[in-house]
């Protein structure tokens, strides 16, 4: 094989650093976008939150027109609020000396309001507890619970491991004998199954009501059983869950009037008691968070139309550090030259893919708010449908750009707070040749349900029929997905006395 030279042109699509930079901050949601900010400004000395002043206005100003290094932009609203310490010392009260022996408390008066019996010292450990609210897990309130409860040391133990066999939602998962055989091999004791049955009795009666049964029927036993014995029909709920669960659960609404011999408003009203219990008592007690949204855009009709603007509270206002700007020319260092430009040039790259990345989330709310009017202004069901690429050549950009700036992006209307992509949707056609979104379908589906007849619910063929007697051409599959997706229960399910 002869070797040769051979020169080739071509063409190649190369990312650079600013662009991948911007790409980046585009899909991050507003918590995450702060926290790429706050670590941006940790890393890079020439960046800095601005203050909404004049003379900071000014300043800004002045550098722009004399095209110096200082830039501004505002990705939100930064405010700062100072407030005046009490018995503030000036530089010329201030002796030079302090006596050995003495403390500053002992020349000035705090600025930390303090309280009665600790005015004269302080220990560091007298700190105040923070509790954290839904930092608890289950088992760890269950847990609790056991040291507050007088167990022998062998029921504690049984406890122990029985409450590691709960869920999340409050049912027990294993059976008794096999939290038996699991508690007999991994300690130096053995019990019985009808000492592990005790203990769960005990368990019953811990907090929140319900928890450790081993099923929903038992669980909703407990639950009734604690209610107070005044408590209207009581004994009936307890009976009817405990004789006649299966029948309850299959609707069998005339055979459960006959055996409890109840009238069908006695009967009403004890199911509606059942009901009124937890059927996932474990769920009031999480050790989630709960994670908040900051909306990006807000949505209000003003003067009689619709303005997207953004929100200025969401992220704050970044500029350039004119002090650490002009301080390049004078470093002599050209390896800290060098190193102050480079900062300089990242922290102008980060502010440009901000405004970048403002830009292109506005005009794209703006350009589904313009879509989507009908939906502001009546809800749901004038949802139109609406696709990325619909979007993509009205804006002129990539399908990919406009996925990236709908995700984990909030719009505040008048109607709620909803994510981007919830405005984008598939259609169906209607007999007028027109389209349908199936956030519209969902919407009418869920109206007709809600005004069925309970003895009478509408099967998923009703409902596409009626859907069809208003023009929209839908299947019955697809009425039956569009309900499972509202966690909508079939019409044998539905079925309730009225």
């Amino acid at each position: 094989m002869k070797q040769t030279l051979q020169f080739r042109l071509g063409q190649n699509l190369t990312m650079t650093p600013q662009l991948q930079q911007a790409i980046r901050l585009l899909q991050l949601s507003t918590l995450e976008l702060n926290t790429e900010i706050q670590d941006a400004l940790d890393s890079n000395m020439m960046l800095e939150i601005g203050e909404e002043s004049e003379a900071d206005t000014n300043a800004d100003k002045e550098v722009a027109d004399n095209g110096n290094d200082g830039e501004a932009v505002e990705t939100g609203s930064s405010e700062t609020v100072t407030e005046p310490l009490q018995n503030e010392a000036t530089a010329e009260t201030l002796p030079d000396e302090l006596p050995v022996d003495s403390t500053w408390d002992d020349i000035y008066d705090s600025v930390l309001p303090a309280s009665s019996n600790t005015a004269s010292s302080y220990n560091a450990d007298d700190q105040p507890e923070v509790y954290t609210a839904g930092s608890e897990s289950l088992q760890e309130h269950l847990r609790w619970q056991i040291k507050m409860t007088p167990f022998s040391e062998t029921d504690a133990a049984i406890a122990e491991v029985l409450v590691d066999e709960i869920n999340d939602d409050g049912f027990l998962q294993a059976s008794l004998q096999d939290i038996t055989a699991t508690i007999n091999e991994d300690n130096s004791f053995e019990v019985e199954t009808d000492e592990v049955e005790a203990v769960l009795r005990q368990i019953h009666n811990f907090e929140p009501a319900g928890v450790g049964a081993r099923n929903l029927q038992e669980s909703l036993s407990i639950q009734l059983h604690r209610q107070p014995d005044d408590t209207d029909l009581r004994e009936y709920a307890i009976k009817l869950v405990d004789d006649y669960f299966d029948l309850l659960a299959n609707r069998e609404y005339p055979q459960l009037m006959r055996k409890m011999k109840l009238s069908e408003d006695d009967l009403r009203d004890v199911i509606q008691l059942i009901q009124s219990m937890n059927p996932r008592p474990g769920g009031q007690i999480t050790a989630n968070q709960p994670e908040y949204i900051i909306p990006d855009v807000t949505v209000k009709k003003v003067n009689g139309k619709w303005k997207v603007e953004l929100n200025a509270d969401a992220t704050p206002k970044l500029r350039i550090n004119n002090t650490y700007a002009s301080m390049i020319k004078d470093v002599k260092n050209s390896e800290d030259n060098q190193s102050m430009k480079n900062h300089l040039q990242e922290a102008r790259w980060f502010i440009k893919s901000l405004v970048s990345r403002n830009e292109t989330l506005l005009k794209v709310a703006r350009c589904i708010v313009e879509r989507q009017q009908d939906f502001l202004e009546h809800g749901e069901e004038a949802m139109k449908a609406l696709v990325l690429h619909d979007v993509a050549e009205e804006v002129d950009m990539h399908e990919s750009t406009i996925s990236r700036v709908t995700t984990k992006k909030y719009m505040h209307t008048p109607r709620g707070i909803f994510e981007l992509k919830y405005f984008f949707s598939s259609h169906v056609s209607t007999s007028s040749g027109g389209e349908c979104s199936a956030t519209a379908i969902r919407a009418l589906i869920k109206k007709l349900i809600a005004a069925e007849t309970p003895k009478k619910p509408l099967s998923d063929n009703k409902i596409a029929s009626i859907l069809e007697e208003q023009g929209i051409n839908v299947a019955r599959r697809t009425v039956a997905k569009y309900r499972e997706s509202l966690a909508i229960p079939p019409s044998n399910e539905r079925k309730r006395l009225a």
